[in-house]
């Protein structure tokens, strides 16, 4: 939900007049407040060894930070003493919105006032990040003087819904790594965790009335390791049991309550149950015993949709929501295979019972069943956005990842929702690509396509735009297996996030908001927190300068100065300080860039692509089916710019990625030029629903717009995950416009990952020759 506020004070009314002030480099707050107003001087926080409140407080509002300024600082605060020299709390009603904060600092001290204990909290969450940088030194801080600038700010969330989302069946991280965690959210505004607690790989939640789903189903005898796709599949030989007890759950719980965060719990239907039913068969629709999953990826064996499977849900579900006081409970409903019920003699008479049209209808009665239950509780279920197919229950809030259009489905349709699209909230992708990067899923999520992610559909009626709750970012863990790497992932990335639901879009600047991120990156070295320190993305491309390909440089740093250097194995280049587009070396090598540092004194991580010279480069390309948005971070300019992409994943901006579509690509070369050739490159991972195209076409397109088959032939090369189709004409033709058509796979056969389903299509390259 987009919130406002509306305020009679004058004096606040002053503030949004005025807006951001840019006349102060001491301010830099991240998310950006709606208004700032940067005064003259500054006061040493250690003149206000106190702070004090009135009655009617449940939570100690400074409980966070001074828990933060006693470890750091030796701070001490009491609310007892006299409010001459305190940090003091102001409860006032003026504030529509209920997170709204107002905090003042000049000659006569520190004000805070505030609707709701929550927007106190969040002003001393920016009182923090006013204070000078701390180092892991706590005794050298303690001789620091706590001096904070005089400013007025005003400020209160965008969205009320903004979350993080952390996986612990692929890896768990435990109690100390989920409360920093926790601690991190706070920082940032955050004031949802969603915590995903049960899959395929492991059950992370004691269930005292059903033991063996930790006796049995949080332990895997081994785990995959490498990616998913390597071949051969190699696996670690070590048995892998973790659970929380129910006495943890609830210290988390109580953990994160006074930092105001809320925790959803997730526990999945009816898929991703192979943990639960290696504990108890009975609950699927086969006679058979199955394993906790090793592995990852999607997995037939589902609940059985029977009375005493919702008898057993419904139990734990008891449980679970004894422990979550949350209004919201997530029960999955994302990938679940069909095939157990299509197969299941109980099932198909179910259907014709309650005359169901199909299977998917059968998912629909069984979450409908789990959400009615849900609701005579109190709660409210949340589920992925497959819950839509078949028909949405009547209440429930939909989490919409596979792209925007589930949440623009579900608003239509007057439900709640929370966005979530892997385009821009998946932080398992990578978020930079270069051959020092730890080993991800796939895809590429940068930290400046996370800052512009808009929960809102652009093609969402006005009217429902208060049904986007907010959004959150996903962290997936079947390649993040410690505490650090889990960190290297969120961080920077969740400080873009926080940002995009917090603050007004008049407030939004990239540029700006890495200079206040650049500010705030120490304390995370102080805190030891190992965050991702190139989050300046180097852009290699190509472009047309004066007829001619060029290679192209740019970078999100708009300070940064880049080296770089063409390898090609002949005529290699030395590195050399890049300033402006620059020639192609002919045939095939590699561009290599790097920014650097401050002083230029140290080199910082390479960004490297392999390129290929041909005759499209630069062309101009239309496309008649776009790409899928999670896979389209080069844009259609990126199957002619003579760059490949990686050759182990489908991850980065060269390779596009279809589902369901043909590639149609017309390609005008702006001038005649005779070809023999057209090559095409395609990652293939079947067991990721990856396949090679079925057959690739070439037709010449005159000056009218008609086209006309090419004839010749086709040659395919396959190394590795790299399928290369070769098109080559029976004779050379002279042509100036083209059209390329790459026939997808279609649906994936029975027996394979993804079996029933669309196979993707991913390719980097067009190459005319």
């Amino acid at each position: 939900m987009r919130l406002k506020a509306i305020f009679i004070i004058p004096f606040l009314f002053l503030c949004i007049i005025k807006g951001i002030s840019q006349n102060s480099d001491k301010i830099n707050i991240i998310p950006q407040p709606v208004s700032i107003i940067s005064g003259t001087g500054e006061l040493n926080l250690r003149d206000y060894p106190a702070y004090f409140y009135g009655p009617g407080i449940e939570k100690d509002p400074m409980f966070d930070f001074c828990k933060w300024a006693d470890k750091e600082f030796d701070l001490k605060m009491d609310r007892v003493m006299s409010p001459d020299k305190a940090i003091r709390f102001e409860k006032i009603d003026t504030f529509s919105h209920a997170e709204a904060y107002l905090l003042q600092i000049d000659q006569n001290g520190i004000l805070i006032r505030y609707k709701d204990e929550a927007g106190a909290f969040y002003a001393t969450q920016t009182l923090k990040q006013l204070c000078p940088i701390e180092s892991s030194d706590i005794e050298a801080n303690k001789q620091v003087k706590l001096n904070i600038p005089f400013c007025t700010i005003y400020d209160y969330p965008n969205f009320s819904y903004r979350g993080m989302h952390l996986d612990e069946c692929r890896h768990f991280f435990g109690l100390d790594a989920v409360k920093k965690y926790i601690d991190m959210l706070a920082f940032q505004k955050m004031n949802f965790f969603h915590w995903h607690l049960t899959d395929d790989q492991g059950w992370r939640i004691e269930i005292k009335r059903y033991p063996k789903l930790t006796e049995i189903g949080s332990c895997r005898d081994e785990t995959l390791i490498g990616h998913y796709s390597d071949k051969p599949v190699r696996y670690d030989g070590q048995k892998y049991c973790h659970y929380y007890t129910q006495a943890q759950i609830k210290e988390i719980v109580a953990y994160a309550a006074k930092k105001y965060i809320t925790i959803i719990p997730e526990i999945e239907m009816p898929g991703h149950a192979s943990a639960a039913l290696a504990s108890y068969p009975e609950l699927g629709c086969q006679d058979k015993s199955i394993k906790v999953a090793t592995t990852w990826g999607i997995f037939d064996d589902i609940f059985c949709p029977e009375d005493g499977t919702f008898l057993f849900l419904q139990n734990v579900l008891d449980e679970v929501m004894a422990l979550f006081p949350s209004r919201y409970i997530h029960i999955g409903g994302d990938e679940a295979p069909k095939v157990a019920w299509k197969n299941s003699d109980f099932c198909q008479r179910l259907i014709k019972n309650l005359r169901l049209k199909n299977e998917e209808g059968l998912q629909s009665y069984f979450i409908k069943r789990i959400e009615k239950y849900v609701n005579t509780k109190g709660r409210t279920i949340i589920g992925w956005d497959e819950i839509l197919e078949g028909g949405l229950a009547p209440n429930a809030v939909v989490m919409s990842w596979r792209g925007m259009e589930g949440g623009l489905e579900a608003a239509t349709q007057n439900h709640d929702v929370i966005m979530t699209p892997g385009a821009y909230c998946y932080f398992d992708y990578y978020q930079a690509k270069g051959p020092d990067e730890p080993i991800a899923i796939g895809g590429l999520v940068t930290l400046k396509k996370v800052y512009s992610f808009n929960p809102i559909p652009s093609k969402l009626e006005k009217s429902k735009h208060h049904h986007i709750l907010g959004g959150q970012a996903n962290l997936w863990t079947e390649y993040i297996a410690t505490p650090q790497h889990l960190q290297y992932m969120a961080y920077p990335r969740s400080f873009a996030l926080s940002e995009a639901l917090w603050s007004p879009d008049k407030n939004k600047n990239y540029e700006n908001f890495v200079k206040r991120l650049i500010h705030q990156l120490p304390r995370l070295d102080a805190w030891n927190i190992n965050y991702a320190r190139h989050f300046y993305n180097i852009y290699i491309n190509s472009k047309i300068i004066e007829g001619s390909p060029k290679i192209s440089i740019t970078s999100d740093n708009p300070e940064g100065e880049i080296e770089m250097r063409i390898i090609n194995g002949e005529t290699d280049t030395n590195w050399q300080k890049y300033t402006e587009p620059t020639l192609f070396i002919q045939g095939k090598g590699e561009v290599q860039a790097r920014m650097l540092s401050k002083g230029n004194k140290a080199k910082m991580p390479s960004t490297v692509k392999s390129y290929s010279t041909h005759k499209a480069i630069g062309a101009m390309i239309t496309l008649l089916n776009p790409p899928n948005e999670k896979y389209d971070a080069g844009g259609k300019g990126a199957l002619v710019n003579g760059f490949l992409g990686t050759d182990n994943d489908y991850g980065g901006d060269e390779w596009l990625g279809f589902q369901g579509k043909d590639i149609i690509a017309n390609i005008d070369l702006s001038k005649p030029h005779t070809i023999n050739t057209v090559e095409a490159r395609f990652f293939v991972s079947k067991g990721q629903w990856i396949y090679p195209p079925s057959q690739i076409k070439v037709f010449a397109i005159d000056a009218q717009g008609n086209s006309t088959a090419i004839k010749g032939k086709v040659t395919i090369n396959e190394v590795g995950k790299i399928y290369t189709f070769l098109f080559s004409f029976d004779h050379p033709i002279v042509i100036k416009n083209l059209r390329v058509e790459v026939n997808r796979f279609g649906i994936i056969p029975a027996g394979a990952q993804g079996a029933g389903n669309e196979a993707w299509l991913f390719c980097d390259e067009l190459m005319v020759r």
